[in-house]
């Protein structure tokens, strides 16, 4: 799905929630959840929209419809440590879609 299917999904109510997904190098992409389906949020290219910062994708996501937003972030000290013999959840922040500056 690209921006413009993101915001037309948001207008027209067909949109759960965004996710913020964080990826090891200090990238993130961004992950639309509708009824039917989980799927990245694509560029022009059609290839997975990277996203350098929350403030970048605040501003990528700047005039949508408001919906849930979460930064979503492996708790990699788990894996490393090896607690927890069980699946490990990621970690879920509820975040703003405007910048608190």
């Amino acid at each position: 799905m690209n921006l413009q299917q993101l915001f037309n999904l948001a207008q027209s109510q067909q949109l759960n929630s965004l996710e913020l997904i964080a990826l090891e190098g200090g990238n993130y992409v961004l992950q639309a959840i509708t009824p039917q389906r989980c799927e990245p949020v694509l560029d022009d290219q059609g290839k997975v929209l990277h996203l350098r910062s929350m403030t970048q994708a605040r501003d990528v996501l700047q005039g949508i419809t408001p919906v849930p937003f979460h930064l979503v972030q492996q708790v990699v000290q788990d894996e490393a440590c090896g607690l927890g013999g069980g699946p490990q959840e990621p970690m879920r922040l509820p975040i703003s879609l405007q910048s608190a500056w």
